[in-house]
């Protein structure tokens, strides 16, 4: 992990209509760290995400990532080193494996039908490369999407609630073949959960949201045994915080 910024963000706001729901006047994530946003509903953490990942642009200042401006019309070269997955995967028409060799397709990648077995494999879905992608369960989908996120190695994974609602055995698979990603090629990875015992298992750093601003951010260890912001140490002792 360098110390150097992947992203940095200056005076950044979102608003729809009167509500402003994105209020950043100074945020940064540390190239090749894991840093998990926790907060309740609504507090952020999913336009945070799309600010991150260029799809949507802010109401005013600036996001950079490794010094160039990024927003929605940002060059398509700096977009395609970033992925999001989001929280309800959105599988394409097709085979399982059609769907993890997307993106590699896209690329021109002449041996993404073997690259993408190797993703299936890793993800314990090789058994399913054949059948349609509508024809699978949910927990499968979700697996599907990381697969797929990952087939291309995205210098940024941004994963928006990737393990809400699949079973435990699944929760763990997830974490495992994001971290492993991790630790292979460097990924920078922003995670947002609503599960404190994942932030504390895979982040590095933990940020916590509410109502659009960046209350504390922190070394994960610091984070949940030694909060400075009462509103974080209420957050982390399971309290409604608003």
């Amino acid at each position: 992990m360098s110390d150097q910024p992947a992203y940095r963000l200056e005076n950044l706001t979102v608003a729809v209509g009167s509500r402003v729901v994105l209020d950043l006047p100074a945020f940064e994530v540390v190239h090749g760290e894991v840093l998990c946003l926790v907060g309740p509903p609504g507090s952020g953490k999913s336009t945070l995400l799309r600010i991150l990942a260029g799809l949507d642009s802010p109401n005013a200042g600036v996001a950079w990532l490794r010094g160039q401006r990024f927003d929605r019309k940002a060059p398509a070269t700096l977009k395609r080193t970033v992925t999001l997955m989001f929280q309800r995967p959105l599988l394409l028409t097709g085979t399982v494996r059609s769907n993890v060799g997307y993106g590699l397709r896209l690329r021109g990648v002449s041996d993404w039908r073997a690259k993408a077995m190797t993703m299936l494999e890793r993800v314990h879905l090789k058994h399913l490369a054949d059948r349609p992608a509508t024809a699978i369960s949910g927990g499968e989908a979700q697996l599907v999407a990381l697969a797929r996120a990952l087939a291309f190695g995205p210098e940024v994974l941004l994963l928006d609630e990737p393990t809400n609602n699949l079973d435990p055995a699944r929760v763990a698979l997830v974490e495992e073949v994001v971290l492993a990603d991790h630790q292979e090629r460097g990924t920078t990875v922003v995670w947002a959960t609503h599960n404190h015992f994942q932030a504390r298992r895979v982040g590095d750093r933990v940020a916590l949201l509410l109502e659009g601003k960046v209350i504390e951010t922190a070394p994960a260890t610091e984070f949940f045994e030694c909060p400075c912001d009462l509103r974080t140490a209420a957050f982390v002792q399971g309290k409604m915080v608003y």
